[in-house]
């Protein structure tokens, strides 16, 4: 028995939720697939599924030992591209995640110049509004927006962003550009809860921070919707400076009350410590450092 094949085989069986699928992805027969599997739990002695007419589930011990697959597989991956980076010439997959608005405005051109540059990568781009775990989820770059708790991650730090206030110039020209954050109570407010979850907005004023409790005439979950709203000219509100770079660019949405922002909010770039980068992590570091450091709205 091929062990290491067993394994890959038992691995795709268990991702895909099925043997016919492990099949498709794999490029195999179905006998083929069904076979590796057997073989792997005659050595084990154990079963690694429960199998019904309809469903495939693994067993505890099986998902026990998938675990175990994933990171010697991993790890022999690892290996091998260490070997391949000797020759300078990074090969397999690469992911890294991003949060989803700055994923598609900044990493997704950088992945598109990364897999031109070098044909025998692939990557996955996990662009989601939350922080993925990188290990569990076998991450090998990340990109992060604001401060670093401690751990065990090494951070690059790349440039920054800005939490600022904006409005359509035919809105302030309706209702009057604000001087002031306690003018605010006197316009129409457009709050994206994911930036600022409650109704308090924090201001710098003489190096002292602010607080100032507003009502807003509209909140959203989504800082598109806010961007739409304020583009309309509905009001003012409060986003990250990349979030409103295109509307910033094009005259759509003017900045205000600048004087009074909070402090910047610092970028990094990230790869899990302790694990040897491998020509392909260290490629998609050295281009993302060098792109989003190149980047004058992000500093």
């Amino acid at each position: 028995m091929d062990q290491l094949h067993s394994m890959r085989v038992f691995v795709a069986v268990a991702e895909v939720g099925g043997f016919a699928g492990a099949a498709r992805k794999l490029n195999l027969s179905p006998a083929t697939v069904t076979r590796a599997v057997l073989d792997l739990e005659e050595h084990l002695g154990a079963s690694l599924f429960t199998r019904t007419t309809r469903v495939v589930r693994l067993t505890d011990a099986g998902a026990g030992y998938l675990e175990d697959c994933k990171q010697l597989l991993g790890d022999l991956e690892e290996a091998d591209g260490a070997v391949a980076s000797v020759h300078g010439t990074p090969r397999g997959r690469v992911t890294i995640t991003a949060p989803a608005m700055f994923g598609n405005l900044y990493i997704a051109p950088v992945v598109t110049d990364y897999l031109s540059r070098f044909p025998e990568t692939q990557a996955v781009c996990l662009f989601v509004d939350r922080v993925v775990n990188m290990d569990d989820e076998a991450v090998d770059v990340a990109v992060r927006l604001g401060e670093l708790p401690d751990s065990s991650l090494q951070a690059v730090r790349v440039g920054t962003i800005r939490r600022i206030l904006c409005a359509s110039p035919d809105y302030l020209e309706r209702r009057g550009t604000p001087q002031h954050p306690e003018e605010l109570a006197q316009h129409t407010i457009i709050s994206a809860t994911g930036l600022t979850p409650t109704t308090r907005w924090h201001f710098a004023e003489q190096d002292e921070a602010r607080v100032y409790e507003l009502r807003p005439t509209m909140m959203t979950t989504t800082n598109d919707a806010a961007i739409t709203a304020a583009v309309s000219g509905l009001g003012i509100t409060r986003l990250m400076s990349y979030q409103v770079r295109e509307p910033l660019r094009d005259g759509r949405l003017q900045t205000i009350l600048s004087a009074y922002e909070s402090g910047p909010v610092p970028i990094h770039v990230l790869h899990r410590q302790g694990r040897r980068p491998t020509a392909k992590v260290r490629a998609r570091l050295a281009l993302l450092i060098e792109q989003l450091r190149a980047d004058p709205s992000l500093t």
